[in-house]
């Protein structure tokens, strides 16, 4: 991997040019060098690799950190299954998520004990089914335009106000009664006691960490990384303008609208701010993931990064441990745009930068940041796979 590349490398530009080295521009540059011996060079603005699965080893405690919040790997896609265990085998681990509420810890997604522990009851899950149900109240059979009278809907009041509402108001800084009920079209209710988070056929954690995994993908002599390069700056030789001069096909999985300078306007994000705070302890909370839905709470959930790992137990500090709590606001430029906010405004102004991008010559743009949707990780390679056959391989073969 280099720095910034200076003005004397002009003259010789590589077959692509990959913007982005997250996961889908990993992807597109392996695909490329494998199938057809391009010589491919990725840039990045940031000083890493990896786009938000980043992770890195904390010193004190031994644990994996995931820079950018928590990522867990699952699929029911075996194209991608097989494509990763490529490059890295998964360890064995099964999310579960609990969330505290009124000094209570409460196993998620709601099921079966959540809602026997909630109401102090033993609840057959018939008899569940029909409490929820008739929990509606006036809701039950009618089209709410609002979230919080979905949420009520679907789940009943009692449940909706004690794990969802306030969670959910923190999420998006907003009451919401104020908030689409576009945005939760259904809450899953599991009339089991399956508190397995995913239901996906595959599910781990990279064994030897996610930045391991991606250092692979892209361990040969054709591809060339260059980190803290800006596409934008006309300083240095992989830059918009003389790119597309040169007619050097590129990959873009930077912001769609910051591609075309925000012309049409700005499309809106969430981003999350993590606060550290690190305990002399081995263990805080017994789990990775606890999420908060009171209000009294500021943060949404807290994320105890060792959990994720109990494998390594033999190299991590059994006195130490760290523990990220994660706020969530509304993105402004300059910040790390992670969820589409994807209003009927936003989505109305994506369709048009959506066909500007199509419009664009030798240019593929990908990605969650590229194509404005909230993907999982699966759903970034599985994207990536398919625009590299569809899109990419006829640019390398002109």
């Amino acid at each position: 991997m280099t720095g910034a590349p200076n003005n004397s490398e002009t003259a010789q530009y590589p077959d692509l040019v990959i913007v982005g080295a997250g996961l889908f521009g990993l992807t597109v540059a392996q695909q490329a060098v494998e199938h057809t011996g391009a010589r491919v060079r990725i840039i990045d603005i940031r000083d890493h690799i990896g786009g938000n699965a980043y992770s890195y080893f904390d010193e004190e405690t031994g644990a994996e950190i995931h820079k950018y919040g928590a990522h867990l790997f699952h699929t029911s896609n075996k194209r991608v299954w097989d494509y990763v265990n490529r490059f890295t085998s998964f360890t064995n681990y099964v999310h579960r998520v609990y969330a505290t509420h009124d000094g209570e810890v409460y196993p998620l997604p709601i099921n079966l004990g959540t809602i026997n522990q909630f109401f102090h009851a033993h609840y057959t899950p018939a008899e569940a089914q029909k409490l929820i149900a008739g929990q509606a109240g006036e809701l039950a059979g009618t089209d709410p335009a609002n979230l919080n009278d979905k949420g009520i809907q679907l789940i009943g009041r009692p449940l909706y106000e004690a794990f969802i509402k306030n969670y959910t108001g923190k999420q998006w800084q907003t009451d919401p009664a104020e908030l689409p009920a576009a945005i939760i079209k259904r809450l899953p209710v599991r009339f089991n006691y399956d508190n397995r988070y995913f239901k996906d056929t595959w599910e781990g954690l990279p064994a030897d960490g996610y930045t391991k995994w991606m250092e692979r993908m892209i361990d040969d002599p054709r591809i060339t990384v260059s980190l803290g390069v800006d596409f934008f700056d006309e300083s240095q030789p992989y830059n918009k303008t003389a790119l597309k001069a040169a007619g050097v096909p590129v990959v873009y999985t930077g912001p769609v609208d910051r591609y075309f300078g925000y012309e049409l306007g700005d499309l809106k994000w969430r981003t999350v701010d993590f606060k550290e705070v690190r305990y002399d302890e081995g263990d805080h909370f017994g789990c990775p993931v606890m999420n908060f839905s009171d209000a009294d709470v500021p943060y949404t959930r807290a994320i105890e990064f060792k959990n994720f790992n109990p494998e390594r137990r033999d190299a991590q500090n059994p006195d130490k441990t760290v523990v990220w709590e994660e706020y969530s606001r509304f993105a402004e430029r300059g910040d790390e745009p992670y969820y589409p906010v994807n209003t009927d405004a936003d989505k109305a102004l994506y369709a048009q930068y959506e066909a500007k991008a199509k419009a664009e010559p030798n240019t593929v743009f990908g990605g969650r940041l590229g194509t404005y949707k909230y993907y999982d990780m699966h759903n970034v390679i599985d994207t990536a796979l398919t625009a590299y056959e569809e899109q990419v391989a006829p640019l390398l073969k002109k």
